[in-house]
């Protein structure tokens, strides 16, 4: 019941944070220049915002969209995603325009889809100087918001055979950016053909989803 009232609450207070199309919840991928594939995997976001809507009473709109991280677009958007397998590139303009974006309540979500770790992590830190990624405990509160996650961020796909980690930034307290790595939990929302994920592992990857946008409404 706890969790269904704070479904309720954030579906309301979620519309007047960010514009959003007819006050439903959608996911906006963002693009970045470097050379990164940012636009891979188009049927991650309508899949998850679809298994939100099945399973929880958020209002969502479950289409794929993207914005340029030069646009004042991001801030229609009380979430971003970013993935990609290469390079990472952000001017200081668009650094300072992230920033803004996290420090405004936005929440920014990063996957690291093989081969983007060390240009997310340069590029992050050009954004955030004063800060660090932080690994998030396994009993950190999103990990059992709506799904439990014991061992934290799921490893959907294999990568290098390391454990899956999940880092973030933390603004006033609230968890503003999260980055995930040797996980790829976004692939398993793609369509069952696309990486011939098995059911369980892609019902894994939904259900924390679903925690990543529940936490991110709601906090």
């Amino acid at each position: 019941m706890k969790k269904l009232l704070l479904i309720i609450y954030i579906t309301i207070t979620a519309q007047y944070l960010f514009a959003q199309n007819e006050g439903a919840f959608q996911i906006a991928r963002l693009k970045y220049d470097g050379g990164g594939d940012w636009y891979n995997g188009q049927t991650e976001e309508p899949n998850v915002l679809d298994f939100v809507r099945q399973n929880t009473n958020i209002k969502v709109k479950d289409e794929y969209t993207w914005v340029d991280v030069s646009s004042d677009a991001i801030f229609s958007y009380p979430f971003l995603f970013m993935t990609g397998h290469g390079n990472i590139v952000f001017t200081n303009e668009e650094g300072a325009r992230l920033r803004k974006y996290c420090e405004a309540g936005g929440f920014l979500y990063a996957d690291d889809d093989y081969g983007m770790d060390k240009s997310f992590r340069r590029e992050i830190k050009k954004i955030f100087p004063d800060k660090q990624l932080v690994e998030l405990p396994f009993n950190y509160p999103m990990y059992s918001d709506m799904y439990d996650f014991p061992h934290g961020v799921p490893k959907t796909h294999y990568h290098n055979g390391k454990p899956p980690q999940g880092f973030g930034i933390f603004i006033n307290g609230r968890l503003a950016v999260y980055y995930t790595y040797e996980s790829n939990p976004s692939d398993g929302w793609d369509d069952p053909d696309v990486h011939g994920d098995p059911p369980d592992k892609r019902q894994e990857a939904l259900r924390f989803g679903v925690n990543l946008i529940v936490w991110a409404l709601s906090n």
